[in-house]
């Protein structure tokens, strides 16, 4: 459970000092409020990550090179400061080596909003940060193996920009890529047979039908990947890149057999995406025995009614949950799950 939040420069907030409630809330307030944005830093707290942007520089209120924020939680203070381009990270008031340490025993979080949709309707890489967001939180090892292979990556994707490089040295970061990069395969593979029931539980449940729902692994490469690697390697050095492995993974998604993205209506689509989020906290609350807190951004009122008790019901009922909506006029027949608050110039207040 999350109990306080604090900031300091972040986004909108020059200061902010949040005492959450135990249910969550539901953050009433027009655009460019803040709304978001207290989403985004309890997002970032738990996960180092948002999805608004991939640069740090850019959740410092304008102006400023800047930031703090404290998130209290039942199993302690995790605190960030983002300073001279480096992030400081502590634990209880201990400081953090790296990454895993900070976020070991977090409590696990998912987020949901309209832009959901790309992960059906997208490119391969939404699907991939979808299974990254949870995949992190599900597993120690994902975790790892993503970092050190993104990192190898980028070493040698510039390598291959380098006219006076080697192919002894190109063979050297592959061997690195095939370290990780198997162990991504494998745990990937792993993660989409756990998810695959969750799915199709949660899409029929929101959908009311009897749509069957299936999902197939498309690996970026085949295996073993240093055959894979060894074979590209022309290409690479033509392209000046790296053209197969786990970053250019993808899943395909099935609606009755036919291809999600192709041929089901915008309102399958978006029921499908709502079916994957629920689904990532359902495996989440299973393999980590703890309710994820929900993040979930301005989708109610593009709902229809039938839709939105749907997804109310299906909500995990020991979650704290967290909702933004710039009005309240789908309440009129949908009761508040949370208590109702407040956001005006990054300024909470309780709901009259």
């Amino acid at each position: 459970m999350l109990t306080a939040l604090r900031l300091r420069n972040f986004r909108c907030y020059s200061t902010l000092n949040w005492e959450i409630p135990a249910e969550g809330a539901l953050l009433i307030g027009s655009n460019a409020q803040g709304k978001t944005s207290l989403l985004e830093a309890i997002c970032f707290a738990l996960t180092l990550h948002t999805p608004r942007t991939a640069r740090m520089d850019r959740l410092a209120t304008h102006g400023m090179d800047n930031f703090g924020l404290s998130l209290d939680t039942l199993n302690g203070t995790r605190r960030l400061l983002w300073q001279q381009k480096r992030l400081q990270m502590t634990h209880d008031g201990i400081p953090c080596k790296d990454f895993a340490d900070y976020l070991a025993d977090a409590p696990p979080v998912v987020w949901l909003g309209n832009q959901d949709i790309a992960m059906v309707t997208g490119s391969a890489e939404e699907r991939r940060a979808y299974l990254d967001f949870l995949g992190t939180q599900w597993h120690p090892g994902y975790r790892q193996a993503l970092r050190e292979y993104r990192k190898a990556l980028k070493s040698r994707n510039l390598l291959l920009r380098n006219p006076r490089r080697t192919r002894e040295t190109l063979r050297s970061f592959a061997a690195l890529l095939c370290r990780y990069g198997e162990q991504l395969y494998y745990l990937r593979e792993q993660l989409l047979l756990l998810l695959r029931p969750h799915i199709r539980h949660y899409h029929l449940a929101i959908s009311g039908g009897y749509e069957e729902v299936s999902l197939r692994y498309k690996p970026g490469a085949a295996l073993p990947l240093e055959e894979a690697f060894e074979q590209a390697l022309e290409a690479d050095e033509r392209a000046g890149f790296t053209t197969v492995g786990p970053h250019r993974d993808d899943f395909e998604l099935y609606i009755d057999g036919r291809a999600a993205a192709d041929f089901a209506s915008e309102g399958q689509q978006r029921t499908l995406a709502t079916a994957m989020v629920l689904a990532q906290a359902g495996l989440l609350q299973e393999q980590t025995g703890a309710a994820p807190a929900l993040l979930i951004d301005d989708i109610f009122g593009e709902l229809d009614p039938h839709r939105r008790r749907a997804l109310l019901a299906q909500l995990p009922e020991d979650s704290q949950i967290f909702i933004t909506t710039t009005h309240t006029d789908w309440l009129q027949d949908t009761p508040a799950p949370v208590p109702l608050l407040h956001i005006e110039q990054g300024t909470i207040r309780q709901s009259s």
